[in-house]
C-alpha cells in the first residue's frame, strides 16, 4: 500500500508546489485538504505522514484562520504517535507552537527572495538534513519568525536575520522558515508594489533566485525524497 501525506494548505496560492511533486515521485500520494475554503480536517490523522504549508497568519489566529485550531490537534495527535511532520513557514511556527516554542509576529528584519542558510552542526545527524550543504540557498517570503525553540528541539540551521531555519521536534517532526516548495519561477506572481515596499525589485530577485535553483533545487528535492521515505515507513 502506498504511503499517504495530508497536506493541509492555508492560502489559495500557498498550494504544495514542487515539494508536492517530489513526495509523489518518491512514491507517496499527497492529499491535500485546502483549509482556506473552508474544507474541514479529518478529526484524526489517518495518513502516513503531515505536511503543512505556509500563509501569512500567526499559529494561533483562529478568528481569522479557524481551521488552525484543528490543525494544531493533528500536529499534537501526530507527536504524540510519531507520525512524520514537516512545516513549511507558517507550518513551521505552527510545530513550534504545539510543541511549546514561541512564535512573533513581524519579528526582526523580513526576508523575501532567495536567501543563504548556513546548516548547523547538529544537521550532520538529522535525517532528513545529513550530509546536505552547509551552506545553501533558499525561498523566503516571511515577516513572523519563531523566536524561541520548544524545549528539547534540535537546531538545525539559521541565516543572517532569522536564527530559527529549521528544527526537529522529537526523532520525526521538522519545522523550517524557508520555502523548499517553491520553485523560483512562482516569484514572476508576487506583488511588485508590495517588493518595492520592502525596497526589493521582483526582476531582480528572480534573477537571484533562477541562479542559486542550480545548486540548491537537487538539495531540497532530497530532502523531500528522505522524508517520503519515513512515510513510505509509517505505512
Amino acid at each position: 500500500m502506498a504511503a499517504k501525506a495530508l497536506v493541509v494548505q492555508n492560502t489559495a496560492l500557498g498550494g504544495p508546489g514542487r515539494f508536492g511533486d517530489w513526495l509523489v515521485e518518491a512514491g507517496v500520494a499527497v492529499q491535500i485538504v485546502r483549509a482556506y475554503e473552508g474544507t474541514p480536517l479529518p478529526p484524526r490523522l489517518t495518513q502516513d505522514a503531515l505536511v503543512m504549508l505556509g500563509g501569512g497568519f500567526m499559529p494561533d489566529d483562529d478568528a481569522r484562520a479557524p481551521w488552525l485550531a484543528p490543525t494544531r490537534a493533528l500536529v499534537a495527535e501526530a507527536l504524540d504517535a510519531g507520525t512524520p511532520v514537516f512545516g513549511i513557514c507558517l507550518g513551521g511556527q505552527l510545530l513550534a507552537h504545539v510543541a511549546g516554542g514561541a512564535v512573533a509576529a513581524e519579528h526582526g528584519e523580513p526576508e523575501i527572495g532567495s536567501t543563504p542558510l548556513t546548516l548547523r552542526a547538529e544537521a550532520q545527524s538529522d535525517p532528513l538534513f545529513h550530509g546536505l550543504p552547509r551552506r545553501v540557498t533558499a525561498i523566503e517570503r516571511h515577516v513572523d519568525a519563531v523566536t524561541a525553540l520548544p524545549t528539547g528541539a534540535v537546531w538545525l540551521a539559521e541565516s543572517e536575520r532569522c536564527p530559527y531555519q529549521a528544527f526537529r521536534v522529537g526523532e520525526r517532526a521538522w519545522g523550517v522558515q524557508f520555502h523548499p516548495e517553491t520553485a523560483p519561477e512562482r516569484i514572476r506572481a508576487w506583488d511588485a508594489q508590495r517588493l518595492a515596499a520592502h525596497g526589493l525589485d521582483r526582476a531582480e530577485l528572480l534573477s537571484r533566485a533562477m541562479d542559486d535553483a542550480v545548486t540548491a533545487t537537487p538539495v531540497w528535492r532530497q530532502l523531500a525524497h528522505r522524508f517520503a521515505a519515513l512515510a513510505q515507513q509509517s505505512a
